[in-house]
Order: structure tokens, then C-alpha cells, then sequence
């Protein structure tokens, strides 16, 4: 059975002509939005993905404006709304060392360098510079790991394990 990731959500319409306003969920935007290629959207209470082939792309403020071949105005676009865009694991391409996808890295057990468990990642922001990963702090408060290399010693997926080298105050 073939694995789905979301790659962004559907949230609303832009202009008449047809573009989607999509609330992006990969870090690998300019790739996956690319004219010509197959998304694919998965309306809530149906199990039959639509196929989509990016017409345009462009970004706009903090969205992703996205056109489909075949989908020229609003009302097509419209009844979309509160899709989720998916693309199949093989479609996934292979990364660098040191390069993760946001589906390894949440979910995995973070420790430091001393042993001390910190909680899982539960969620990854890109607000810059570097990705921030939210970890749930096992008395339930979110704490935020820079990822970078004086923090993120290592990340192992297989193991759904990063080793951690907390600076002074990170933890506090």
C-alpha cells in the first residue's frame, strides 16, 4: 500500500482565475510545486486521492499560490477548500547527509549528551535562519532545539533518536 506525505493544505481561493492559496507543509516548496508536477488532493471523507498537475506557482505573503492544469476559476477551485495536497513515497527524492524530511524528524526521542530524556518532536518551525524543532517536554511544556550544529550532535531515523548538546539556558 503506497505511504502519502502532505506537502501542504488547501485553505482558500486567489482571485478568479483559478489559483489556490495552500498553507505549505514541506521544506522543499520550489520542488514540489513545480509546473508539471502530480499532487495530489485528498478531500475529507473520501478515500480516492484527485490527481493535480501544477499549472503556476508563485508565493505570495506567507502562502503558495498554486494553479492546476485543467482548473481555470474560483468555483473549481472552490469546492477544494480544506484539501490536504499528499504526494506518494516515491516521489520522495533522496537528500544529502544531513538533510531530513519533517516526517523523520518529528516523532523522534531527544536526549543530551549526558543521558537526560528531553521529550519527542512534535513539530518543526521555519521561521529563518535555522529550523526550530518543538519537542514535548515531559512535564508538558513545549522546548524549542535550534537546529544547528553546536546543539544537534546527532540524528539517527532509523532509531527515531537525536543526540542533543543543550547550550546554557536552552532547557530552562
Amino acid at each position: 500500500m503506497e505511504k502519502w506525505f502532505n506537502v501542504g493544505k488547501l485553505v482558500n481561493t486567489h482571485g478568479i482565475k483559478g489559483e489556490a492559496r495552500v498553507v505549505s507543509k514541506t521544506d522543499f516548496a520550489e520542488e514540489r510545486y513545480k509546473p508539471g508536477n502530480k499532487l495530489y488532493l485528498f478531500m475529507e471523507g473520501s478515500h480516492t486521492p484527485i490527481e493535480l498537475t501544477v499549472k503556476t506557482h508563485r508565493t505570495h505573503k506567507s502562502f503558495d499560490l498554486v494553479s492546476f492544469e485543467g482548473y481555470e476559476n474560483i468555483n473549481e477551485i472552490e469546492k477544494m477548500k480544506g484539501g490536504l495536497l499528499k504526494v506518494p513515497e516515491s516521489q520522495l527524492s533522496e537528500l544529502e547527509e544531513d538533510e531530513f524530511y519533517y516526517h523523520e524528524i518529528i516523532g523522534c526521542t531527544v536526549k543530551t549528551t549526558t543521558g537526560e530524556e528531553i521529550g519527542k518532536v512534535r513539530e518543526i518551525l521555519t521561521p529563518g535562519a535555522n529550523d526550530v524543532w518543538v519537542i514535548k517536554g515531559k512535564s508538558g511544556k513545549d522546548i524549542l532545539i535550534p537546529y544547528i550544529a553546536d546543539v544537534v550532535i546527532k540524528v539517527d531515523v532509523k532509531e527515531k533518536s537525536i543526540l542533543i548538546d543543550p547550550i546554557e539556558g536552552l532547557l530552562s
